[in-house]
């Protein structure tokens, strides 16, 4: 949140901290911590649920805490290669390619400690079971896709790299999107009480279909480019589909959860019911630029931001705060989260990702007017003409960073006082954890 509304005030003032940390240093670093953010509390749910909730011994603690020293030495690196300007990657993944290489190796840890802690410890997996596993193994390919442009084959080749740097991407978040929905059918199956929500065949329809999009998804980024039209009519098919199922599996939860289980678990079910009006937004807007016609004008506009901003922040996030809220609830039954800090906090995050959310569409609709429909215009004066909506979208910006740390910030503490806790026992002999 820091670095990006640092990005916002160099969208208003370009020569703001410039020499330190330019653009093409903060975006990066925004981005590599967005994702940091996702990956890693996803990660740390299932590490958590496993064992607490799911009463299964992880097969190997060691691999455990080597994959957590894997992630953090090499976040570490990356931010000093972000700080110092040594980039050399693509999207999503700007830091050097050799740092790739611990990642990979980090995901596949997690995945082998997952299935040694799972496989013949339980039978008739649930949904969330197997989007967990996919998650893993799929990240570790597509982060392996994601460098194949270092070979001469794709980067001497413009068509190909983009694509398949398209390609690596789309599926990438396809896959960390399978670890935060998998994460959400959990939470909505332990907070009612009812496993049978990952065992419908609605439940695992979605699966699949998360599956399909995960591979072909990725499509409709690239209608500019000249691949196999069967390609394109499979993206489009999917892209039209997906979000649907996911919408309905909540809106009906939502519709059947007992008023007893909203009360225990409010917060958590405030954020998955803010999740489920975020699903239905970016749906509308995803299945509007999925059509071609209307792909053409958006792409490369805030519009596509507009699209990011709402997965990442509307979807995702309130997701993995739906389970941070879940695993303090196991942890600390009586923790307050009806506090008029949190309740303040969760307004606000509300009302400014809305705000956040309008001022990218409005620029992106700017943009697209003024690269096709104007002419004799420069670019700098269609910027300045934004000014205004500039300043309302680093304004709502600011107001997420209040919104979200109200919220957070009473987690933190409480995190913090339970390791406190956990390190003084462990110190005394008194708990061997």
């Amino acid at each position: 949140m820091l670095f990006g509304i640092m990005g916002g005030v160099q969208y208003l003032l370009p020569d703001f901290i410039k020499d330190i940390i330019p653009f093409n240093r903060l975006r990066p670093l925004h981005v590599t911590t967005v994702i940091s953010w996702i990956i890693l509390c996803a990660s740390g749910g299932i590490y958590f649920y496993l064992p607490q909730t799911e009463k299964l011994r992880v097969f190997s603690p060691i691999l455990m805490k080597l994959h957590l020293v894997v992630f953090l030495i090499t976040g570490i690196a990356i931010y000093i290669c972000y700080a110092t300007g040594n980039l050399g990657g693509k999207e999503y993944l700007e830091f050097p390619p050799l740092l790739i290489v611990p990642i990979i190796f980090g995901w596949l840890i997690f995945a082998f400690n997952y299935y040694k802690s799972v496989v013949g410890k339980i039978s008739n997996w649930p949904v969330y079971y197997w989007m967990w596993g996919t998650g893993m193994l799929f990240m570790a390919y597509h982060l392996f896709e994601a460098s194949l442009w270092l070979l001469p084959y794709f980067r001497n080749n413009f068509i190909k790299d983009i694509t398949v740097q398209w390609k690596a991407g789309g599926s990438f978040v396809g896959s960390w999107n399978m670890l935060v929905y998998s994460t959400a059918i959990f939470l909505m199956s332990k907070i009612k009480g009812d496993d049978s929500i990952g065992r419908t065949r609605e439940s695992f329809f979605f699966y699949f279909l998360g599956l399909c999009n995960l591979m072909f998804g990725w499509a409709h980024h690239i209608y500019i480019v000249p691949v196999t039209p069967w390609v394109r009519y499979v993206s489009y098919a999917i892209s039209m589909t997906e979000w649907i199922i996911l919408f309905h599996i909540i809106y009906s939860w939502k519709k059947s959860l007992p008023q007893k289980q909203k009360e225990t678990f409010s917060l958590a079910y405030r954020f998955l019911a803010m999740a489920d009006v975020w699903i239905f937004l970016n749906l509308v807007l995803a299945l509007l630029f999925s059509i071609p016609a209307i792909n053409l004008f958006t792409h490369g506009t805030h519009i596509t931001v507009a699209h990011a901003m709402g997965t990442t922040i509307g979807i995702n996030t309130t997701i993995l705060l739906a389970s941070t809220c879940y695993i303090i609830s196991c942890t600390k039954p009586h923790f307050d989260f009806d506090t008029l800090k949190i309740k303040s906090g969760f307004k606000i995050f509300q009302v400014s990702l809305l705000g956040f959310w309008i001022c990218l569409l409005i620029a992106g609709a700017k943009k697209s007017n003024w690269m096709y429909f104007t002419k004799g215009i420069a670019f700098s004066v269609m910027q300045q003409s934004l000014h205004t909506v500039y300043v309302c979208f680093l304004g709502f910006g600011i107001g997420m960073f209040v919104g979200i740390s109200l919220i957070v910030f009473p987690f933190l503490q409480h995190i913090a006082q339970t390791i406190s806790i956990q390190h003084k026992f462990n110190h005394n002999g008194i708990i061997k954890r």
